[in-house]
């Protein structure tokens, strides 16, 4: 099946032959949102399990990421042309004073791939920063790193930022690196945290999950 065959070129990092697939499902006249659902994120989630067994390494999560990416970037405008909902955005960056990057970067890919909308601080972040861009494009989650164990306090001292300004409420905020674990999360306040790239699209599914009526 041509989904299925979609969703093994991207747990198997072949950017060219997803775009090839992607686009040949399209010409087929299947639904944009089924081949993101059931083709690019399937193979995405694929690889995401791999990576939690420790069955591949961050080498082959980049390249399912990168054949996630060639897929997307044929589907998105059609996706928001045809109505169909896009994935909230995220903003992302490592806190001020720490400016390692590679962790937060395969997050950012992991995210953009199962097609949220990313916007990547980079390093250096301060809070206000961190805060101002949350208030400029409405995002709901926010994702910090913290790569040094003297930056960690950094993560907390954003988390009361946003409750000084009162939007605390509003914001799931993600918190990962090296040196923080998820008891350091939980003690700083943060909605939840992520050991690697492939937990953290996990997470943020679940920290955006409609509440459960009753």
């Amino acid at each position: 099946m041509l989904l299925d065959e979609i969703a093994r070129s991207v747990s198997g990092g072949q950017a060219v032959q997803t775009s090839r697939l992607v686009e040949q499902a399209l010409a087929d006249g299947l639904e944009p949102g089924s081949v993101l659902n059931d083709g690019l994120m399937a193979g995405l989630t694929v690889i995401g399990e791999r990576f939690k067994r420790n069955d591949c390494y961050i080498p082959e999560v980049l390249l399912a990421a990168k054949a996630m990416h060639a897929g997307m970037s044929l589907l998105r405008p059609l996706l928001a042309g045809g109505g169909e909902r896009l994935r909230d955005k995220i903003v992302l960056g490592t806190v001020e004073s720490d400016i390692h990057d590679i962790g937060k970067n395969l997050v950012g890919m992991m995210l953009e791939g199962a097609g949220y909308r990313v916007i990547d601080l980079g390093v250096n972040v301060p809070a206000g920063r961190f805060l101002a861009a949350l208030e400029e494009h409405a995002a709901p989650v926010l994702a910090m790193s913290a790569l040094l164990s003297t930056t960690m306090p950094r993560l907390q001292a954003t988390i009361a930022e946003l409750e000084k300004a009162g939007v605390r409420e509003r914001v799931k905020v993600l918190v990962g690196g090296a040196p923080v674990t998820r008891e350091y999360a939980q003690r700083i306040g943060a909605d939840g945290y992520a050991p690697e790239a492939a937990s953290a699209v996990d997470l943020v599914l679940d920290l955006l999950a409609p509440a459960p009526t009753v």
